[in-house]
């Protein structure tokens, strides 16, 4: 009995480690391909900036940031060419591995400026728009 609690702990402990180098990893990759921007720092700059919504079209049409357009996730690596890679781009999604993910897919095409919303669509507090069509 002694030895399967330790081997649970190891177990458990190896779940744990893993968990940690993946946030860890996410943070150090986050920090070599742009930023994260809070609402206010958001809001300031995207006047200059290509706002992309990386949700799927049914919840952009629902609603999303004003003056955002929208190309999933799923189509990025398809449709990035739609992008100016002169103007900062400006990302966001429900989720920010996906919204990481973007980032990288953009900075290995060659973005040299990219942003992201820290919390995501879910805590924005902007204006908002919901799609006509």
């Amino acid at each position: 009995m002694n030895t399967f609690l330790i081997i649970v702990d190891a177990i458990l402990l190896a779940i744990i480690l893993a968990f940690a180098a993946v946030w860890g990893w996410n943070k150090i990759q986050a920090k070599s391909i742009g930023g994260e921007l809070s609402n206010d720092d958001f809001k300031t700059g995207m006047r200059k900036a290509q706002i992309i919504d990386l949700r799927e079209k049914e919840a952009f049409k629902r609603k999303h940031i004003d003056g955002a357009r929208n190309l999933p996730y799923s189509m990025l690596k398809y449709q990035f060419g739609e992008l100016r890679s002169d103007l900062p781009v400006y990302l966001y999604s429900d989720s920010q591995t996906i919204t990481l993910r973007a980032a990288r897919v953009l900075k290995k095409k060659g973005f040299a400026n990219i942003k992201w919303l820290k919390d995501g669509f879910d805590r924005w507090d902007g204006r908002t728009k919901a799609s006509k069509y």
